[in-house]
């Protein structure tokens, strides 16, 4: 008998369970209480939603290194007659986690892709301004964006409109940028950070939030597993033959830094962050 057989039977029937369970409709999650003034952390959202796939870094600077964290909404979608209420399940699903929400207008950016910012300067143009006032006002610590090859138009197009927003920022202006991931994966990442199984039963729990999306396609029940298929990645961060850590869960980034004008190194190789380290170290502060 194949001793496999059973483990993949009884992966098979829990992801069936795991698509028949509530969406939505939970309270809060448990947050901490973060200072006033703490460092801010600033999600650049594509679509609603990648805050809760992306985010376990994000969740893990806010309840350990007690940073505020944000989601800036770019878009809120293609789809206009489902714009409104995709901001609605957006703000349930920052409200779970305790993350902030920045509209970026009334129905989010529109056309937020390459092409746009070919043929379009003008358009274009306009909404740069609007991420660089977000960056202005907010003065972050660590911004999260999409990678420039995310293979989604949109993730695209949000890579390019936060770079260009920087550009346009005063020199003096720096963060830590932290690349992320999902439709395609980055070649070059260089940190992998560690989601312990409640930080990741909360993401879920608040991707759920996103009901009419859960409802089209229950992707939110495959996250767990492509969490999975990251730690498989490891040798990508920490060099071709180097161990695996001995993680369940993980998110993989790319962390740079905005310095001067430019982008910049900050890890000399790929860094493993474990869920007993404080993430706060990534991003402290020069001695």
């Amino acid at each position: 008998m194949n001793p496999y057989a059973k483990f993949i039977s009884d992966y098979e029937q829990l992801i069936q369970h795991a698509k028949s369970l509530p969406l939505g409709g939970l309270p809060p999650a448990p947050r901490p209480d973060v200072p006033f003034d703490a460092p801010r952390a600033l999600i650049f959202s594509p679509h609603p939603d990648d805050e809760c796939i992306i985010g376990g870094l994000a969740l893990r600077l806010m309840r350990e290194a007690r940073m505020k964290v944000f989601n800036v909404a770019v878009t809120q979608g293609s789809n206009k007659a489902r714009q409104a209420e995709r901001f609605k399940e957006l703000q349930n699903a920052c409200d779970y986690l305790g993350f902030g929400l920045l509209a970026t207008a009334a129905n989010g950016l529109e056309r937020i892709n390459p092409k746009t910012r070919e043929s379009d300067p003008t358009h274009w143009n306009e909404c740069v301004q609007v991420i660089a006032h977000i960056l202005q006002q907010h003065q972050p610590r660590v911004i999260f964006v999409p990678h420039d090859q995310d293979w989604n138009t949109t993730h695209i197009g949000t890579h390019h409109l936060v770079m260009d927003a920087l550009a346009r920022m005063p020199v003096e202006f720096e963060c830590f940028l932290v690349e992320t991931e999902y439709w395609a994966p980055m070649a070059t990442p260089n940190l992998m950070v560690e989601i312990s199984a409640k930080d990741l039963a909360d993401l879920i729990s608040a991707l759920s939030f996103h009901v009419g999306e859960i409802q089209r396609n229950p992707y939110h029940v495959s996250v767990p597993a492509w969490m999975q298929d990251n730690v498989r990645r490891a040798e990508i961060v920490g060099g071709q033959g180097s161990a695996a850590p001995p993680f369940t869960f993980a998110t993989l980034y790319r962390l740079r830094k905005w310095s001067q004008g430019r982008v910049v190194s900050v890890l000399k190789q790929g860094r493993f962050l474990s869920r007993a380290e404080n993430p706060a170290e990534l991003f402290a502060p020069p001695a």
